[in-house]
C-alpha cells in the first residue's frame, strides 16, 4: 500500500500543476528580435538599417553550445573527458524588402572582407568583426533572455531564386555568420562566462595589448 501511495504521489501530477509550471504560457519561437550592427562604411544610414534589420530578420536561432569529447582508452573501456569548446555557425533568414536594405549592407560587408574582383580584403580584424544579438521575448514583447555573439562576420550569403512560376511568396535569403564565442544573460543572473553586462566583456584590442 505504501508503494502504491508513493507511486500515486509521483505520477499524480495534474494538468493544473502543469499549468502552474507554464504560468507565463511558455516561450514561443515566433517571439524574438535580432539586433545587427554593421561595419562603418557599409551603410549610408546605420541607425535606419539596424532598425529595419530587426524587423526583416524572420528567422534566427539561440546559438548552440558544444564541447568536444576526448575518449581515453583503459582496459577495453573508454573514459570520456571534456575536450575543447566549439562554436557552430549562426544563420539568419532575412526578408528582402524593395530597397534591398539589409542585402546591400551584407553585400558591402562581405566585399570588404574579400573583394569580388581582386584577391584583396580587410586586414584589420576589428574593421569587419561585429557583435550581434538575438533576444528571446515573452508574449508581451518583453525581453526574457539575451544571447550575444562576439566578433561575428558573414561567411556566406545565399542566392535569391527568381522564377516566373513562383507566386504568393516574398523573397528571402540566409546569411551565415562565423563568430568567436557567445554569452547569455537576463535580469536575474550574471550570465554565462560570469558576465553581468556587455560592458564587462573584454575588448579584443585590449587583449591584444596585454598579450603583445
Amino acid at each position: 500500500m505504501a508503494q502504491q501511495n508513493q507511486g500515486a504521489a509521483y505520477y499524480g501530477k495534474s494538468i493544473s500543476q502543469f499549468k502552474g509550471t507554464l504560468a507565463r504560457g511558455g516561450v514561443r519561437p515566433t517571439m524574438f528580435q535580432v539586433d545587427l550592427t554593421f561595419p562603418d562604411g557599409t551603410t549610408n544610414d546605420q541607425a535606419d538599417v539596424i532598425q529595419k534589420a530587426s524587423m526583416l530578420c524572420k528567422g534566427a536561432a539561440i546559438p548552440a553550445g558544444d564541447v568536444g569529447v576526448i575518449s581515453v582508452p583503459f582496459r577495453g573501456r573508454q573514459l570520456k573527458v571534456a575536450g575543447d569548446r566549439v562554436f557552430a555557425e549562426w544563420t539568419l533568414t532575412v526578408i528582402n524588402d524593395a530597397n534591398f536594405t539589409v542585402r546591400k549592407a551584407m553585400e558591402k560587408w562581405s566585399e570588404r572582407i574579400q573583394n569580388h574582383n581582386f584577391a584583396l580584403g580587410e586586414t584589420v580584424l576589428e574593421n569587419y568583426f561585429q557583435d550581434l544579438t538575438v533576444r528571446q521575448l515573452d508574449r508581451d514583447g518583453l525581453n526574457l533572455r539575451t544571447y550575444k555573439v562576439f566578433s561575428a562576420w558573414p561567411s556566406a550569403m545565399s542566392e535569391i531564386s527568381l522564377d516566373f512560376g513562383t507566386t504568393d511568396t516574398i523573397e528571402e535569403y540566409q546569411v551565415t555568420f562565423q563568430y568567436q564565442f557567445w554569452h547569455s544573460s537576463d535580469a536575474n543572473d550574471v550570465g554565462t562566462s560570469g558576465r553581468v553586462s556587455d560592458e564587462n566583456v573584454p575588448n579584443l584590442d585590449d587583449l591584444a595589448k596585454v598579450t603583445s
